[in-house]
């Protein structure tokens, strides 16, 4: 008897955890919030080679997902920070970067 493979699933957990990341920039942002609540001025200067538009459409995104939360002190002092889930996904982070330096420490070195 034939068995059907199906071509697509209804439903895929890593599917929808990669549209959620969306951007290379968004796991980075919840990685560099980890340790505490920052404003916009201190991220974009962390993260490094983002422009401030694309900053703001990620964390944009990052907010509607509820990964993080925007906190207007006033109009011109905006902080963020992770929520819950944010929270929860840096142990995830945390074990994708050992990955990293465990089966690729040459592509640490070139940058170090």
């Amino acid at each position: 008897m034939k068995q059907t493979i199906p071509t697509k699933y209804t439903y895929c957990p890593v599917e929808h955890v990669t549209a959620i990341a969306g951007s290379r920039w968004k796991l980075i942002i919840v990685y560099v919030l980890r340790e505490r609540t920052m404003r916009f001025g201190q991220l974009h200067a962390i993260v490094g080679d983002i422009s401030a538009k694309v900053l703001t459409n990620c964390l944009r995104e990052l907010e509607a997902d509820e990964v993080l939360v925007r906190h207007a002190i006033s109009p011109s002092r905006v902080e963020y920070s992770l929520t819950e889930k944010g929270r929860e996904l840096v142990p995830i982070l945390v074990e994708l970067v050992k990955w990293d330096k465990k089966f690729f420490p040459a592509a640490v070195e070139k940058v170090a």
